[in-house]
């Protein structure tokens, strides 16, 4: 019910057709309340048009339009709505088995998915009428239910293979969890947008289909159903005899209640898409209206400026603030590194700044500005106009972002058609100057993504991200799973594109020794907040931060004699409670008692461009925060 409620509340679209189809329902079941007159009461006027007593006119028996229009209501909807359950639960069904299992059974119902595919539907409904003629509208449920399946697990067990392969499906099987388990538990709540999508698309087909078989005179036309009005209106001359409404009337409902599937078939799509949802929505901004504004930097403009800024999410345990008043900046051109253990913040900064935080995802509050505006007061419209132009990303594992079942050439295209290039000459030269740039072939244009390497799939992402030049391009660990000489080779592309174009980038990794050969600077984060930020080779002559050495320590050199290495012991406090004192006491080797675990340290500035926020260094304490946060 929760699922249904939110679907409602973030989709308007599916609102809509949610009560059209709440309607139709009311009307159907309160017939009677809303007419008196029996459907097949044939003791009116015959050919009588719309008006008085029979508002909707009467048919050439006599029989009133508006009470066979309430009472077919109930066939309608019972037959759509059961044939779309049972095609729905054999769709989901087939599909989930055919994922998990593999194999020769997959093989196996692939090809009856395939069978049924290419059977032209309309004729096997038909043929199978015809042979259950008689069964009234139960046969003509059990046809269209199990013939209207086979796209839905087409569908289902495409998303489901690609679930089967997920790390925690892959966890449950390893850890010896059941099929039943595995499917009902891990994947099928996983799936349940696409089920729900699947099951109206099915409804609408079997209300299609039935009234095409009974304006067909198969079926039950005994029975009082719009298909079944149809049939008799036609088989009655009704437009020969000029009486328009006794076609209408049915015509338009059936055209009424697929639009209700429809729309809520959209709003699902826009609650569940990915694509959608960042299409036309922009990261929950909660901080609230009167917050004074962050003090401006001392200095040159800075071409990114994040003023304490405070994020995370919001669950039904509270916020966790996953980015505790972060203030950094980016000048014009810079490399700057940010760097720290999984967990940390670094993502959720990155997008919490550029407003792609998914929900539950929330800014509580700070100033991110982007060339002097606030990316957190711009509406998702003006959003949309300054992605990708003025600032772009480059994603986590983004060799995955691209769609298999385009041509590379139409996804790099994509961004600059979306901000106006429309000439396709003019797309064409750019994208083979993109990928003269990354070092890939024009030829590579023409591909499928899955006819690349993954070192080549990755230059794509990042040829996209600089399709339109943009003033700042943020890149979230872009060289996972490559192995170490692709990854070199990309990040010296990267480099060498940014100085001759003049681009600035954040470059998000764990990895501080690559950061360390390739910015200008490093930013250490522990816990959502930045301990330590210099220039990167201050960083590593002189790093200031125990987190910073522990860090530094972590990864071996690569000459002189052997050394054990080891991890830095413990964990990182949990970000769901304040935190009024050094983050990292509980982990540091040179923790004070009494004053790190009871006050927390300022950032301050204790060289050039060094800040580093550590009792070793400075005495300063830190103020209450900033930003105050939302309640939600």
């Amino acid at each position: 019910m929760n699922g249904v409620l939110t679907i409602l509340r973030r989709s308007p679209r599916a609102a809509v057709g949610a009560a059209l189809l709440l309607l139709m329902v009311l009307l159907a079941v309160g017939a009677p309340l809303l007419t008196h007159v029996s459907p097949t009461s044939q003791d009116f006027g015959t050919w009588l048009k719309p008006g008085g007593a029979h508002p909707l006119g009467t048919t050439a028996l006599g029989q009133d339009i508006l009470a066979q229009l309430l009472y077919g209501a109930r066939l309608t909807l019972l037959i759509g709505f059961t044939a779309g359950l049972i095609a729905t639960f054999i769709a989901t069904a087939v599909g989930l088995t055919a994922a998990y299992f593999g194999g020769r059974t997959d093989e196996i119902i692939n090809v009856l998915i395939n069978v049924f595919l290419v059977l032209p539907g309309l004729p096997l409904l038909i043929i199978a009428s015809a042979f259950l003629r008689g069964g009234g509208v139960l046969a003509i449920i059990v046809v269209i239910g199990l013939t209207g399946w086979a796209w839905g697990a087409r569908v289902l067990r495409s998303q489901a293979l690609a679930l089967r392969g997920r790390d925690f499906v892959q966890a449950a099987v390893a850890t010896g969890e059941g099929a039943g388990r595995v499917i009902f538990a891990e994947m099928l709540p996983n799936l349940a947008g696409l089920i729900a999508a699947s099951f109206f698309s099915t409804a609408l087909y079997a209300v299609l289909s039935e009234a095409s078989l009974a304006f067909i005179g198969i079926g039950d036309v005994s029975q009082v159903t719009w298909g079944t009005m149809l049939y008799w209106a036609q088989a009655r001359g009704a437009l020969l005899q000029g009486a328009w409404w006794w076609i209408a009337a049915p015509g338009l409902a059936i055209a009424l209640l697929g639009t209700a599937f429809a729309l809520i078939n959209f709003g699902i799509d826009e609650v569940t898409n990915p694509k959608v949802i960042h299409a036309t929505k922009a990261t929950r901004v909660l901080r609230r209206g009167g917050q004074a504004p962050a003090e401006p930097a001392s200095g040159p403009e800075p071409l990114l400026a994040l003023r304490h800024l405070d994020a995370g999410y919001v669950t039904p345990g509270g916020q966790v603030r996953a980015v505790r008043d972060v203030s950094l900046d980016v000048a014009p051109g810079e490399f700057l590194g940010l760097a720290g253990e999984s967990g940390c913040g670094k993502s959720t900064l990155a997008f919490a700044a550029t407003r792609l935080l998914e929900a539950p995802g929330a800014v509580f509050g700070g100033e991110a500005r982007l060339g002097g505006r606030d990316l957190l007061a711009l509406t998702p419209e003006e959003l949309r106009r300054v992605r990708w132009r003025d600032y772009s990303l480059v994603f986590q594992a983004s060799m995955n972002v691209l769609n298999p079942v385009l041509r590379v050439r139409e996804q790099v295209y994509d961004a600059m058609q979306a901000h106006g290039v429309r000439d396709r000459a003019a797309l064409e030269a750019r994208a083979r100057e993109l990928f003269q740039l990354v070092g890939l072939r024009a030829d590579d244009l023409s591909a499928y993504p899955h006819q690349l390497s993954g070192g080549m799939k990755q230059r794509v992402v990042i040829a996209i991200a600089l399709a339109l030049e943009p003033k700042l391009v943020i890149m979230d660990e872009p060289t996972t799973a490559l192995d170490v000489v692709v990854q070199r080779q990309i990040l010296q592309e990267i480099d060498d594109v940014r100085r001759r174009l003049g681009i600035a980038v954040v470059f998000i990794t764990h990895d501080l020794s690559l950061l360390v050969e390739m910015s200008d600077r490093i930013a250490i984060m522990y816990a959502g907040e930045v301990v330590e930020e210099a220039p990167a080779a201050q960083l590593y002559a002189h790093p200031k931060h125990p987190y910073t050495r522990q860090l530094m320590s972590a990864f071996p050199p690569l000459d002189g004699p052997r050394e054990r290495r080891e991890g830095i012991p413990g964990r990182p406090p949990a970000l769901n409670a304040d935190i009024p004192y050094c983050p990292f006491f509980a982990r540091c080797p040179a923790r004070m008692p009494g004053l790190c675990d009871a006050h927390k340290p300022a950032n301050v500035e204790v060289s050039a461009a060094h800040r580093v926020a550590c009792f070793l260094h400075s005495p300063a304490t830190k103020e209450e925060p900033h930003a105050a946060l939302a309640s939600d």
